[in-house]
């Protein structure tokens, strides 16, 4: 046998996938601690903790506003199942965080789905978990966002604006006309819950 041939087969992880957003972003640099475009791993039965104390939280935001320990991920796997999940805890005593339009208030802790939006404050986290196999460590991959992240989830995915602006499915001759949106109206008014503190 060559070494080739002997090696274990290598595991994939499971990959927490995070996509950061602040509207001041720019003139303050919250994010400026953050390990931007390359992959962490962190062992299965450590919490990643986020929040303004780098003494606590391995992912540190520096903000004022934003509490010592803002919220924790647990990485754990589902009881009789092969599937891994993250469960998300809020540990601000003063500002309520969003899973959606899940409202957490303090040590409210709830299971992440495996694509939704982080919310409190200010800041906006698209998160997206990608299944891996390995037991005794996950990933983390941060990223930074241009535009709110919230703004992209109300637009329709995947969905292809021909230049006229209609949709084929959607023409006249089906007595249905396009709605025009106002690129100004918030995702709250289309259903994006988004809530403001």
């Amino acid at each position: 046998m060559t070494s080739f041939e002997e090696d274990e087969t290598e595991e994939t992880a499971t990959c927490l996938h995070m996509t950061f957003y602040h509207p001041c972003q720019q003139d303050k640099m919250m994010f400026r601690c953050l390990n931007f475009c390359k992959r962490e791993q962190v062992r299965a039965d450590e919490t990643a903790k986020f929040g303004r104390d780098s003494n606590v939280c391995h992912y540190n935001l520096v903000d004022t506003r934003v509490s010592r320990i803002q919220f924790s991920l647990q990485f754990y796997r589902k009881l009789n199942s092969s599937e891994f999940c993250f469960e998300i805890k809020n540990l601000s005593k003063k500002t309520k965080l969003t899973v959606d339009q899940t409202e957490l208030g303090y040590l409210n802790k709830t299971d992440l789905p495996w694509k939704c939006i982080i919310c409190f404050g200010d800041f906006q986290i698209l998160a997206e978990i990608q299944e891996g196999e390995a037991m005794d460590y996950f990933e983390t991959h941060l990223h930074l966002a241009k535009v709110p992240v919230l703004q992209e989830r109300c637009l329709p995915s995947l969905q292809p604006v021909p230049e006229e602006g209609i949709f084929p499915s959607l023409s006249p001759s089906q007595g249905k006309s396009p709605i025009e949106i106002d690129e100004n109206e918030s995702c709250s008014q289309q259903g994006g819950g988004w809530m403001s503190f």
